[in-house]
């Protein structure tokens, strides 16, 4: 069964709270979704498995702890997950990146893809989808099908902000998924967007209405 966690460090808190100005501009906007981002993987990374090494320091001889090997990959979900890709990679720069491309249709709000490449060895690997909204579930719950279609087993789905409507699609869709989110919030209004939310993440990350 997989885990909802909500996160409660005050520097993922603060920063969110700063995106969700109207006045903050695209720079700012940007770089503060990098930076939260990379304070989820940090979160989300804690159950990967170490080995115990033996190594020699400029002192003498010591066992310390390095990752066992596990191979991730991390697959935005286009075109706003691209915000979170970078600041992630900083934690974990072997990862491999994918893409999936999904849009949302203004009259039913059903996914339609429209683009995915993967790394060929995505059944292999710890997949994390990323995407900074995480509303109607909608694309999400069908980025995750594609990947389970694919073969993978492992899949961690991080946002920065939810709707309780998407965490449940996901859950009850995929219930075996941990999701990782920066801040649950209220609800969704009548235009699928999460209130009290930040607007629309990638017309904000990248400068476009």
């Amino acid at each position: 069964m997989g885990k909802v966690v909500v996160m409660d460090h005050p520097l993922i808190q603060h920063k969110i709270g700063i995106i969700r100005r109207k006045e903050v501009g695209t720079k700012d906007f940007r770089q503060l979704i990098g930076e939260i981002g990379n304070l989820i993987t940090y979160e989300a990374t804690r159950y990967l498995d170490l080995d115990e090494i033996e190594i020699e320091t400029p002192i003498c001889k010591t066992k310390v702890k390095e990752l066992s090997g596990k191979k991730l990959a991390i697959i935005p979900i286009l075109r706003a997950g691209l915000g979170m890709v970078e600041g992630m990679l900083s934690l974990v720069p072997s990862a491999r990146v994918g893409h999936i491309g999904l849009y949302r249709d203004p009259v039913t709000a059903e996914p339609h893809e429209y683009y995915c490449k993967i790394p060929a060895d995505c059944d292999k690997r710890d997949v994390f989808v990323v995407d900074p909204m995480l509303a109607t579930g909608g694309s999400a719950v069908a980025a995750i099908q594609m990947l389970k279609d694919k073969g993978v087993k492992k899949i961690i789905m991080m946002c920065i902000i939810a709707a309780p409507e998407g965490v449940k699609a996901i859950t009850d869709a995929h219930p075996d998924v941990d999701i990782y989110i920066g801040a649950l919030d209220e609800k969704l209004n009548e235009k699928k967007y999460i209130v009290p939310g930040l607007g629309d993440a990638g017309d904000r990350i990248f400068g476009t209405k």
